[in-house]
């Protein structure tokens, strides 16, 4: 497919914590997941998204490198970047799999400041309501 993704639903922040190449990967992976970005279909250049989102060419490839290496896009020199034909629910899987590993650390942590189970699950629950 040689079209353009013309409107890319990105909204980036600097109040939040996450660095602003991992608000990107976060955004573009999860309009793939949706099916929001379609299999094989063209994103922008990272030169054309860094301008259209006023932040360095820098952060945008960084962003796209980090898609790349987690199987979200495929990069043909030369031609561009696209949605990745991979399977989306083994992507799922991998990202399901990441997201427990990071739970795994902060349990680990919250025990050595002899946090309870029941604090843990409370603090989720709190996260989970406040989106």
């Amino acid at each position: 497919m040689n079209t353009w993704v013309l409107f890319m639903d990105i909204i980036l922040s600097n109040t939040v914590d996450l660095p602003i190449y991992r608000q990107i990967k976060h955004q573009i992976s999860e309009q793939i997941l949706s099916g929001g970005l379609r299999d094989g279909e063209r994103l922008p250049s990272i030169r054309h998204l860094a301008k259209e989102l006023k932040i360095s060419v820098i952060t945008t490839k960084r962003a796209y490198e980090e898609l790349e290496k987690e199987g979200f896009i495929d990069t043909v020199p030369g031609r561009g970047s696209f949605v990745s034909l991979r399977d989306k629910d083994a992507l799922k899987k991998q990202q399901s799999n990441e997201v427990r590993k990071r739970l795994k650390e902060i349990v680990r942590e919250g025990k050595k400041y002899d946090l309870t189970q029941e604090q843990m699950i409370q603090w989720i629950k709190q996260c989970y309501g406040e989106d």
